[in-house]
């Protein structure tokens, strides 16, 4: 971008309001083109506004974004592999998914802080390389301790990555139809990520070795690295708001006790005191959180970026998708591989369909479907699908075929998911001043990848218990063990079914009426 001084220098005396947080309603007040009076010197480097390489950014920012997402899934098809190499008990299985959700889950907020007082370009590529770091780490482990450490650290860089390349998002695309394309893109990126993770998980398992699942992290990294340090401008907000450590301490606590109350009680009772005190304790420091930012005088979380109805709706349908889709992505890869007998490259082909489905209903909504009707029928109609298609999964049995059983539901999941995840995803970070975007851009993360982790815990929990109670009293031949586990996965569907049925009620009532009135969708994209 040219930032050559031009004929119309700033006066000295103007107190730039335009760059940082102004209403873009202001800017329709004058007829010339934003880029009439070049921006003050300070903020030349970071300028928000209509990048030429715009579109190179979105493919950059798609490459990271699909890393991150891809990660919390890929490991799913290796696991089987890893734990006859590592030795480690299906009871502690689960920790290699968990360990970096609930890294990059509590720390989420904390990362999408530090790229608005840092800049999002630093911690964009630092995020990146401490990934591929951490993932090189876990390829090379040798102990199941080495694995869940090196997860653990993904998840810690996956948290400042994820705002930053959100965020930046926000802040490249100005002009609202560009910024409808993009988020559909970007949301149809982040939804299909977890099952384009089992398709790559299958092929490098299957062809390579489990280690590779992490070792592939090295090339988006390469890539992104080397687009972003070409592409994006560097520097931080002249602006930048103070880190609030009081409120940073409190949320990361609350939200790792919660996610680890939920994961103890796969393996423990839920009356265990490890598994209700930690939930205890995590609501506790989370209610004392919120509590702290009506106070705070540089709050973590300003209440101005959540109390909005649109962008609140969209935070809780992020949460309650996560929850529904992350458990089933689990369960159905191990009725693929262990009922179904495929293979984990077969497994990972299985979900293409609905990844394809998913990828032409995002971009269809962003563009079509929300300027048009807004988005309180789109999403809640999206909940409903995702809802019948978890029920229409309970109908599959020891005996169904993939044709007729199993692709008819997975194809509407994709529909139904498609239709929440990048209208929810744009109207999360609409209207949110560039001082807060990376914040803002956080929470759409947290949001999702908390459900996650506590939609894969609880299904696990209930799952298990449900072939438990199933096999109890019973002679477990291969039979009755087969049909336990196809009890305990009808017990998953169910279960997020319910999840999307409540996302249903929550977003028809909490979205407003009507299409994005003055330009809404792209009011997140001002000047940084």
């Amino acid at each position: 971008m040219d930032h050559t001084p031009g004929p119309e220098p700033v006066p000295r005396d103007t107190p730039d309001p335009l760059p940082h947080g102004a209403e873009p309603i202001a800017h329709t007040a004058d007829p010339r083109p934003q880029s009439a009076t070049p921006p003050p010197a300070h903020t030349a480097l970071h300028t928000g506004g209509k990048h030429e390489h715009r579109w190179l950014i979105l493919a950059v920012i798609a490459t990271a974004q699909l890393m991150v997402v891809l990660d919390a899934t890929i490991v799913n098809i290796a696991l089987p592999s890893a734990q006859r190499d590592l030795g480690f008990t299906d009871g502690n299985r689960q920790w290699i998914v968990t360990a970096y959700a609930l890294a990059f889950g509590s720390l989420l907020l904390l990362g999408g802080r530090i790229a608005d007082l840092v800049g999002r370009k630093a911690v964009f590529i630092a995020g990146l390389a401490g990934f591929a770091l951490a993932s090189a780490l876990g390829g090379a482990a040798t102990s199941f301790t080495m694995l869940v450490i090196a997860r653990a650290l993904q998840g810690v860089f996956g948290a400042l990555l994820a705002p930053a390349a959100l965020s930046l998002l926000t802040t490249t695309f100005t002009d609202p139809r560009e910024r409808a394309k993009a988020f559909g893109i970007y949301g149809a990126v982040a939804g299909s990520g977890a099952a384009v993770g089992l398709l790559l998980g299958g092929i490098l398992t299957e062809y390579l070795d489990w280690r590779w699942c992490l070792y592939v992290n090295l090339a988006f990294a390469a890539a992104a690295i080397i687009g972003g340090a070409r592409l994006l401008h560097p520097g931080a907000p002249p602006d930048r708001p103070k880190l609030d450590v009081p409120g940073t301490l409190l949320v990361s606590a609350g939200l790792f006790c919660i996610v680890y109350g939920f994961s103890n009680a796969e393996t423990h009772a839920w009356g265990d005191w490890m598994t209700w005190g930690f939930l205890a304790i995590g609501v506790v420091l989370v209610a004392a959180f919120a509590w702290w930012q009506t106070r705070a005088t540089h709050p973590l979380l300003p209440l101005r970026v959540v109390l909005d109805r649109d962008r609140g709706a969209s935070f809780l349908a992020m949460f309650i998708s996560g929850a529904g889709m992350f458990g089933v992505f689990l369960f159905l890869t191990y009725y693929m591989q262990q009922i179904l007998g495929y293979t984990p490259i077969k497994t990972g082909l299985a979900f293409l369909p609905m990844v394809a489905v998913m990828v032409v209903v995002s971009v269809l909504t962003t563009n079509v479907f929300v300027p048009r009707f807004g988005a309180k029928p789109i999403v809640p109609l999206g909940m409903g699908l995702s809802a019948a298609s978890m029920v229409w999964l309970t109908s599959l049995d020891t005996s169904s075929g993939y044709a007729a059983h199993v692709l008819p539901p997975l194809l509407v999941m994709g529909l139904g998911l498609g239709l929440i995840f990048a209208p929810a995803m744009s109207m999360a970070t609409a209207g949110v001043a560039a001082h807060d975007a990376g914040v803002a851009s956080a929470m759409v993360n947290t949001t999702q990848q908390v459900g996650g982790s506590i939609g894969t815990a609880l299904l696990n929990t209930l799952a298990t218990s449900a072939a438990s109670n199933y096999l109890s009293g019973k002679r477990p031949t291969p039979a009755v063990q087969a049909e336990a586990q196809m009890h305990s996965y009808e017990t998953a569907y169910w279960w997020s079914a319910l999840f999307f049925a409540v996302g249903l009620l929550v977003t028809f009532v909490l979205y407003r009426r009507g299409r994005p009135v003055g330009g809404h969708l792209s009011e997140g994209a001002v000047h940084m």
